[in-house]
Order: structure tokens, then sequence, then C-alpha cells
């Protein structure tokens, strides 16, 4: 689908309303802006999480020091840092939706260092080390990933409390402001609630004049509040409201929410043993209901081809991107990159880029127009850039970078996600996966102006069925159809 080009909305299709329901705006935005959902905790989220690895490999190295030099044998202590990095990514440690004090994780920790080192050296020529050396050095690297990992929690909690995770808050409105009250009293927690859901319609009456946060009654409601605020966590009052409101949940969880169940009443003492995820947030026992849809089975293969395709694509084709940018500028003046802004995954928005082949009247009209193939006023050299797609290619500094991937659900605009979530209930499912340049739908013919509902179709079935074959066989396909004039 082409972003830039512009014609009227379709017929029959209305805009969602910006009257059906109101939400907090975020912090230091003036009235009328959108605040970019989740750049401000998710993108450090990651980079935290990819601290506490490298915390752990560099320690593993630390460890390995200690060993005198003859008995050095890098591919064993590589397999090493490998192992315990396994070991940790499988209890989630590197789970950064929680902030643990320095000590909460250390058994879990040293125990992972010590079965690792237990297993290199049952395994290789170490075990010929004295056990004196041995135990030096399995404690050199306990105690380097220990100080590590309490240096990235840290500056971690420093940063939520800085930029606190934006959360959604549902249950009965009286509960639910209740606990809203606490948390935003509490703001070293790390969540700023930003609305309530809740359809008691009957205590709506009595509450509507009170001062605080906005309750949204509908789903339409819900996701706008989703995206606008870029809501990361949804906390769920009692056990009551989990199966009164589990298809919203579901649908919640779809944009990539991490779900937790707090006990605003009775508190948890501890009876009935450990449950996963289970602690507290601003002294409300609160347990993990629905994890974040997380990493899926190959997505590492799936990155990887990415990477590797892309950068080589980009190499390839920097000469032809060269070319078709001076054209264009010679042609039609400044502003060869077009840049607009994406939904991707997890409901993340983006800056996705390609050549300018038109020029929008305005930003609100290249942000709520629908888009076709052909467009008068274009020139022919956009022409043959849109029926070659040769404007598409831009968008591999998107997939090397990490914002979409070559294969998966083409991105669109926020008011058109929106919209189309409110008219095709499966359309919010489609972002369990980075967007992409080509998929399932595009080489079945559903590009440019097609049926939502097609694609919206084709794209979970891809998710569903995902394999890195399939992957494969996608791009061979559009690659075969890279040439025939249908423009994107």
């Amino acid at each position: 689908m082409t972003a830039e080009s512009t014609v009227a909305t379709p017929a029959g299709q209305q805009p969602p309303s910006r009257d059906s329901g109101s939400v907090l705006g975020p912090r230091g935005l003036g009235a009328g802006r959108r605040a970019p959902a989740g750049r401000g905790a998710r993108r450090p989220r990651r980079v935290f999480g990819a601290c506490l690895g490298i915390v752990d490999g560099g320690a593993a190295l630390l460890g390995a020091l200690v060993v005198p030099a003859p008995h050095r044998y890098p591919l064993v202590f590589a397999l090493l840092a490998l192992g315990v990095i396994g070991l940790n990514r499988r209890a989630s440690l590197y789970d950064t939706s929680v902030v643990p004090g320095a000590l909460d994780e250390l058994p879990a920790v040293c125990g992972r260092i010590a079965v690792g080192w237990a297993a290199v050296v049952a395994l290789s020529p170490l075990r010929s080390l004295p056990t004196a050396v041995l135990v030096v050095a399995v404690a050199v690297h306990g105690a380097a990933a220990c100080a590590g990992r309490a240096a990235v929690h840290g500056g971690r909690r420093r940063v939520v409390r800085r930029r606190p995770c934006p959360a959604l808050v549902v249950g009965p409105v009286a509960a639910a402001r209740r606990v809203a009250a606490a948390l935003l009293r509490q703001p070293g927690c790390g969540v700023r609630p930003v609305g309530v859901i809740a359809d008691d319609v009957e205590v709506l009456g009595d509450i509507d004049d009170e001062p605080g946060l906005p309750v949204l009654t509908t789903a339409q409601d819900a996701r706008r509040a989703l995206i606008q605020n870029g809501v990361e966590a949804v906390l769920v009052v009692g056990a009551a409201t989990r199966v009164e409101k589990a298809a919203v949940l579901r649908g919640l969880a779809a944009y990539g929410c991490v779900l937790w169940e707090l006990d605003a009443d009775s508190p948890w003492y501890g009876l009935g043993g450990r449950r996963e995820g289970a602690g507290h947030l601003a002294g409300f026992s609160r347990r993990l209901l629905w994890p974040r849809s997380g990493r899926r089975r190959g997505s590492a293969g799936k990155r990887a081809l990415d990477v590797v395709l892309s950068g080589s694509l980009l190499v390839l084709a920097g000469p032809v991107l060269l070319v078709c940018a001076v054209v264009l500028r010679v042609m039609d003046g400044p502003g060869v990159v077009f840049r607009q802004e994406r939904i991707g995954k997890d409901g993340r928005p983006f800056t996705m880029l390609k050549l300018r082949t038109h020029r929008p009247a305005s930003a609100h009209e290249a942000a709520t127009r629908w888009s076709v193939a052909n467009e008068q006023d274009m020139s022919r050299f956009c022409h043959f850039l849109r029926r070659t797609s040769l404007d598409e290619l831009l968008q591999l500094w998107n997939v090397f970078r990490g914002d979409m991937s070559l294969v998966g659900p083409r991105p669109e605009r926020p008011y058109f996600v929106a919209k189309f979530s409110q008219a095709h209930p499966g359309y919010p499912a489609r972002h369990r996966m980075r967007t992409g340049m080509t998929g399932l739908a595009q080489i079945h013919g559903l590009r440019g102006d097609t049926s939502i509902e097609d694609r919206c179709r084709y794209d979970n079935a891809y998710i569903d069925n995902w394999s890195l074959w399939q992957d494969v066989c996608i791009l061979l396909r559009t690659a075969a159809q890279f040439v025939r004039p249908t423009g994107s």
C-alpha cells in the first residue's frame, strides 16, 4: 500500500469519533498532540534487557581470566557464557517488566552459574584444574554477574521513576479508581495509570463528576487509550474481573500488553505456595496473569534472516536508490524521502521511510486519506517508481534496524488502525508480529485498494502458521512479482 497518495476516504466509512471517550494525555504534551506510543519505555526496556545479557557474558569472561593461561580454552568459555545466558533466559532473568532488588535474584543467578561451570568442567579439560582455582573462578564469575546486574537494575529503576510505564486499570469503577489513585501516589512503583476500563453503568452516573482518570466503557475507547498513551501494562482488579472481561483482556494482550492481576481488597499473605510472577505493586498483591506475547519460537532465525538479507540488499540497491533520489530531486525538488508514522508490532509506532512519489496537501490529509496506486498529478517517473515498487526499497532500512521485518502484515497509519480495528475484530491480532515489506496477503494480490477483511484473514493465517521456510517462499514469490506493474 502506498502511503502518500491521497484520495477521499472510501464511501460509507466514517472516521472514528474523537469524542467517544476521553483519555489522559501524556505528560509534557500539549492538547491535540499525540504521544509516540511506547517510545518512552519500551525501547529503554529492550536496551536494559540487552545490557543484562552483556553483563552475564562479561562476567563469564572475568571468571575465565582466573583460570591459568594454559587452561584458557576460548571455545569452552564461549560455551560456558552461552549456556549460562540460555539458562538465565529460560528462568526469565532477562524479563525487564519487573525490576528486582540486588539480592532478589542472587540465588537464581549464582545457581545457574554453578550449573554452567559444573557442566563445562565435567565435559572439558578443565576437570584437571585444582578445586581451589575452580571455586575462585566460580566466585568471581558470580560476584561480577551479581554486581553488574545490580547496576543495570539500578539504572532501570531510575528510568522507570522518570518515565513510568503507562497502564490501564480494569475492574469495577470504585475499586479501579482506588488502585489507580494509590499508584499515582507512589511514582516510584514505575507504573502510571492513564485510564480505567469499566462498564458498571449504574455506578458511573454517581461518579462522573468526580475528578480523576477517564473511565473507558467501550473497546474503541480502550484501543484509542492504548495507542495514544503507549500502554504497556494492564492491571486487572480482582479475579471476577478476569472472567467478566476475558474478551477485552485477550484483545489488550494481542497488542502486546503485560497483564497483571491485583487484589485490592484481600491481600495475599503467601498462603497457598508461591505463584508465578507473584509480588506486590505499591503494596497491592500482584501476580502475572498474561505475559507479553514475547518471542515466538524461531523468531531469532527470522530476525537473522531479516538482518542478513536487508543488509545485503541495502548494499546492492544503494546505487539504484541514489540514482532514483537524484532524479526525484532534479524533477520534483527537495524532499526526496517521505516519512510517515505507522503502527508496528504490539501497537508500537515507528517512522516508515519511502521515496516520495506524491506530495500530500497537508500532514492531516496524509494521515487520514486512503491511498490508491495511480495519482493523476504524479510525474511519469513517480508512476514508474510505484509500478516497480522501487519507492519501497528504503524500507530495507526499517527492516535492518528492527522496526519491520521482510515478511509480515503491512503496517498502517494510526488513524486507519483504530478505524479497521473497530470494523474488523481480527485486525488488532495482526500486531502480534513485526510488520513487513511483503506478506502472504500481498502475494495473493491484496495490495493497494483491496479488501481489509481479506488482508486481515491472510495476515492472521500467516502468523498462526508461521515458519522460516514460509518466509523464504513468500520472499521468492515476491521477487517473481517484483516487476509487475501493480504498485503497492
